[in-house]
């Protein structure tokens, strides 16, 4: 059966169809618009030209689900809308222009669905690895322990570090705590998936994929020096030069540094020699959790 989730992220909105069979997710079509719901996010209120750009997003995947008459769509927003004080005003937006009931996630409940969606493309190891999401407004890090998996989701983002100018030093103590957590955990040995627009782009510049290949994404095997060398790379290229990197969207050029350091800091902190890049993620969590209440 088909299904359909549309993600309303900080820095992006998206959406997918896919077949559901038990566990298993098959993505059918999706497709990605960089809306930057999240613009001005650390003045705690959601600006209305923001709004109507994301709206407006939502309107055209709604053109494109509806004709392959998906058994259901959920629609959810994380940490843009969830921190937003007139995120109301939004929600009802989206209900007036486009019917939705939009759903809007705790950090817990957003790190569970990207980690569900992880389940549902890549084998994890129990008991010994970690999953890193960094999106625009917050990074959630996902990893089992004796008493069941930990969900934590900090107000760590790429386009909420780069709008408030955060450097890296203060982005490593914002991180510090829960990293400790991890290194602290039972079991020494540890794997990195990572998920998001700030892993699978890194994935892309270090292929220099002129054109994205999510099926080339999937899987592929980040190193830290390599992350490191990408990151000097963006540094050094400035901010009209990082918009002609292969590999790298341009409507992503002024946050990817941001997003990057994260991605860094975790490798570099619990010392491990990368990451695994998963292009099933929340968007696949979604689906999966509507086909199970539905199946109910």
């Amino acid at each position: 059966m088909l299904f359909a989730s549309i993600d309303i992220g900080t820095n992006s909105t998206r959406y997918l169809i896919a077949e559901v069979e038990g566990d298993r997710v098959t993505a059918v079509k999706g497709g990605l618009i960089t809306t930057r719901l999240g613009q001005g996010i650390n003045q705690g209120r959601l600006l209305p030209e923001a709004m109507e750009r994301t709206v407006s997003a939502v309107e055209a995947f709604l053109e494109e689900i509806r004709p392959l008459q998906p058994v259901g769509i959920i629609a959810a927003a994380t940490s843009a809308v969830r921190d937003a004080a007139n995120r109301e005003e939004f929600l009802s937006l989206i209900r007036q222009r486009t019917a939705l009931e939009v759903v809007v996630l705790s950090g817990e409940a957003e790190a569970a669905a990207s980690y569900r969606g992880v389940l549902a493309g890549l084998p994890l190891a129990e008991g010994s690895s970690l999953v890193l999401d960094v999106g625009g407004g917050s990074t959630e890090m996902i990893w089992s322990t004796p008493r069941g998996v930990r969900y934590i989701s900090l107000p760590v983002g790429a386009v909420r570090m780069t709008e408030g100018g955060h450097t890296e030093e203060q982005i490593r103590e914002r991180l510090a705590p829960v990293l400790a957590e991890v290194e602290n955990r039972q079991g020494k040995e540890l794997s990195l998936t990572a998920v998001g627009g700030t892993a699978t782009t890194l994935a892309a510049m270090s292929m220099q994929l002129v054109q994205y290949r999510p099926e080339r994404v999937h899987g592929y095997f980040l190193t830290l020096p390599e992350t490191e060398r990408l990151l000097a790379q963006l540094a050094a290229a400035g901010p009209a030069g990082r918009r002609k990197i292969i590999g790298l969207q341009p409507e992503r050029a002024d946050i990817i540094l941001a997003g990057a350091t994260i991605v860094k800091i975790v490798l570099q902190t619990l010392q491990l020699p990368g990451l695994t890049v998963s292009e099933s993620d929340i968007l696949h969590g979604l689906v999966w959790e509507l086909a199970k209440q539905v199946s109910k």
